[in-house]
């Protein structure tokens, strides 16, 4: 049974897509709610508006011509006009049919703005990240690559063949634990953005340095299909960050050289010498057991030396276990050797056991030098005290240095990890050395914090992370 004319308009009213009914001449007869909605045509057209008068000037054709009453049907993606409004692209659908002697063209238009929109998003972007200057790689939500940029093959030495379907850590330094990546892991796929300096390796084996920012692809419901990593390459920016600490470490070597060359060097020598005199020449035992404690402590003090001449060379930069209290008890015994350190009186005190850490020890030890010849400065020459605590938790070591010396005035505490700000007097400093000593504690992961009250004193809190499961004492 056929349905009733005003019934059958009903029923295209209430589709969601445009309708039209044109003649042969393309002459429009009629056409639903939504295609007057989106055309502006008026309820009664006479026949008066043709259908292409409803495209864009730049709009394609629908093949209408080629269209015949066999059920021939064709499907072009047209540009409507909008008044007041941009162009809707639209998918037409039309067909061709013989009624009553006479072929009319049914045409039905469905709006495909919102995808096409999508489609040029997506094309801008694939664009912005093909030929961006920085590494790119994409992968699924297992963390296998499924696309890397030229950028990532330039800087990695992979081709992208080598690439897709590998797991990144095909580029990893090897140098991070098994639980850090665990714990990246975790916070990323948990939606969260994870950012870091890492350091990689390329192809040939030499090493990556960047800025990594890893940022979960979520699916319209909230759940995670991939993952986006930006690398941003500072390798040579490290080159030059490096030479520059080696250069803050020759300078607080020579503030130490001119002292140590005259207040130790040469009672040195005359001290070693008199003890072998005297031990080659006097048989009393009691003597010659006091004798043996004054040629250990000038075995000390020559080590002290030779360390600081070790200290004084370029360092490796390689991540190993290293002895944090050591290091630092090492620097003190450097640093006590300075000729403004006389009346300064130093404590160390250790709360709790404290593991083998990685880092690097040369670059933790010019921290601790640096920091220690500041202490030592805001004592002024006067009688001190500078305190030395380790404390840890379960997730970092803390250490802390602290003097009882003039403090830092509020208006500076904000200022002294800048590069060039100092409060010393021309040629006494850089301004470099809390700078270099940040960038050190950062690049390990860790942070600097510092406290100071004018009279009473300043306090540093170096932290850096505790990994137990790597090294300890045993």
């Amino acid at each position: 049974m056929a349905l009733p004319p005003h019934i059958l308009e009903q029923v295209l009213d209430l589709v969601p897509d445009m309708c039209f009914v044109l003649r042969a001449d393309l002459t429009i007869l009629d056409c639903n709610r939504r295609a007057r909605a989106v055309t502006g045509l008026a309820a009664t057209l006479h026949g008066t508006v043709t259908f292409p008068a409803l495209l864009t000037s730049d709009s394609p054709r629908p093949p209408f011509d080629t269209l015949n009453s066999n059920n021939s049907y064709s499907e072009t993606e047209v540009r409507f006009r909008q008044t007041a409004r941009r162009a809707m692209d639209a998918l037409v659908s039309v067909r061709c049919i013989e009624e009553n002697g006479e072929s009319l063209f049914f045409v039905f238009g469905r709006d495909i703005s919102e995808s096409k929109q999508r489609e040029l998003d997506l094309l801008r972007f694939s664009n912005v990240v093909h030929y961006t200057v920085n590494p790119i790689q994409i992968t699924d939500a297992q963390g296998k690559m499924i696309y890397v940029n030229p950028a990532f093959e330039r800087s990695t030495g992979y081709s992208k063949e080598e690439l897709i379907g590998r797991n990144p850590s095909v580029i990893s330094s090897k140098k991070y634990t098994k639980e850090f990546w665990t714990r990246v892991w975790d916070e990323i796929s948990s939606g969260k953005v994870w950012n870091a300096e890492v350091e990689n390796r390329r192809k040939d084996g030499s090493p990556i340095f960047a800025q990594l920012l890893i940022s979960p692809i979520m699916d319209m419901d909230g759940k995670v299909i991939g993952y986006l990593g930006s690398h941003r390459d500072i390798t040579e920016q490290k080159a030059l960050e490096q030479q520059l600490m080696h250069s803050q470490k020759m300078e607080s070597i020579g503030t130490l050289a001119a002292g140590i060359a005259h207040e130790v060097g040469n009672p040195l020598t005359s001290i070693s010498s008199i003890v072998q005199v005297l031990q080659r020449t006097i048989d009393d035992d009691f003597a010659r057991d006091k004798l043996g404690m004054v040629q250990s402590q000038v075995h000390r003090i020559t080590k002290i030396i030779r360390d600081l001449v070790d200290f004084s060379r370029p360092s490796n930069y390689q991540m190993q276990p290293t002895d944090v209290t050591k290091v630092l008890t090492d620097a003190v015994e450097i640093v006590k050797m300075g000729k403004k350190a006389k009346q300064v009186t130093f404590y160390t005190h250790v709360r709790q056991q404290i593991p083998l850490l990685s880092l690097v020890p040369d670059q933790l030890a010019q921290v601790f030098i640096n920091i220690l010849l500041n202490a030592v400065d805001a004592l002024q020459g006067k009688k001190g005290s500078i305190t030395t605590e380790f404390e840890r938790d379960d997730d970092s070591v803390k250490i802390t240095i602290a003097d009882d010396g003039e403090g830092i005035p509020a208006e500076n505490l904000t200022k002294i990890f800048e590069p060039f700000f100092t409060t010393k007097r021309v040629g006494e400093g850089t301004g470099l050395g809390l700078w270099v000593s940040y960038g050190i504690i950062r690049s390990f992961r860790g942070d600097i914090a510092v406290s100071s009250e004018r009279g009473r004193g300043t306090s540093f809190c170096i932290q850096v992370p505790l990994n137990p499961k790597d090294y300890s004492h045993g």
